[in-house]
């Protein structure tokens, strides 16, 4: 019976792979691969020539029966372009499959951009919510954000370019102004990892290139700034949508917001 090997591949500097991943890749029978073309040039870097299917966000589900059928004989890896397949990627439908089937799953570690964003941060790494891209309506953005709001733990999300300054501007809107660290094209030639507040690095990244990942301070117990109206007003929300009274809501959110119960009961009353 074979192995599911989940085994990360490199996120920019092709000699982040370790060698036990490659020896894998060339033992393997089959590697399942997000786009083949990806990895075909990383194959080719290394001389590996283990046979390749596709295996994306599109196919996934019809290619368990196949892939299961490969495991009947031999183990199979999967791998996505770059970094650790099953974040954010194709791979948790294989996974279940191959758990339930009986068959051993086992990770060959190694490069993950949400990993090393956080750990070059300067932010705390005890606690962290790792919340992947956040989500691409205005409305949906805010309401996402606005739930991790009170969250003590350090926040990391992936964003596009051409998200990323609606996205600074809707965490400041949810957060406040708090500590940030912004990386840019991870173990690339132009590699950046920025730090501040999220006002200046809505101003620093004007005109935003590459692939981001977003590391955001979490809530502070020492914090005693008022809360923007944004903040209070996802906080009712989310409380009335739990079946709070507008009076309790207001009560115990004027102790943490800086707000008046009056003001809160208002907001309550007209958005419950």
């Amino acid at each position: 019976m074979g192995t599911l090997y989940l085994v990360a591949t490199p996120i920019g500097n092709l000699e982040d792979i370790s060698a036990r991943a490659l020896k894998i890749l060339h033992q393997v029978r089959l590697i399942a691969a997000e786009d083949t073309r990806v990895t075909k040039k990383l194959l080719a870097h290394y001389q590996i020539h283990t046979r390749q299917v596709s295996y994306f966000e599109h196919n996934k589900l019809s290619r368990l029966d196949q892939i299961l059928n490969e495991l009947g004989t031999g183990d199979v890896a999967l791998v996505s372009d770059a970094g650790t397949p099953g974040l954010n990627d194709p791979g948790y439908e294989l996974v279940r499959a191959a758990v339930q089937s009986g068959h051993p799953v086992s990770a060959v570690p190694g490069p993950a951009s949400p990993v090393a964003a956080l750990v070059t941060s300067g932010l705390p790494t005890d606690a962290f919510l790792y919340l992947g891209y956040v989500p691409r309506k205005a409305s949906e953005r805010r309401a996402a954000l606005g739930r991790v709001a009170d969250v003590p733990y350090t926040l990391v999300f992936l964003e596009a370019p051409h998200r990323l300054l609606a996205t600074l501007a809707d965490m400041q809107a949810a957060f406040g102004d708090r500590p940030a660290a912004i990386a840019r094209e991870l173990t690339k030639l132009h590699e950046e990892i920025w730090r501040g507040n999220l006002s200046a690095a809505r101003r620093h990244f004007d005109r935003p290139r590459g692939e981001f990942v977003l590391v955001v301070g979490g809530r502070q117990k020492t914090e005693h700034t008022q809360w923007t109206q944004a903040q209070v007003l996802a906080a009712v929300r989310r409380r009335l949508a739990g079946g709070e009274a507008p009076t309790l809501v207001a009560a115990e959110l004027a102790a943490e917001s800086g707000w008046t119960r009056r003001d809160i009961y208002k907001l309550a009353s007209t958005n419950g």
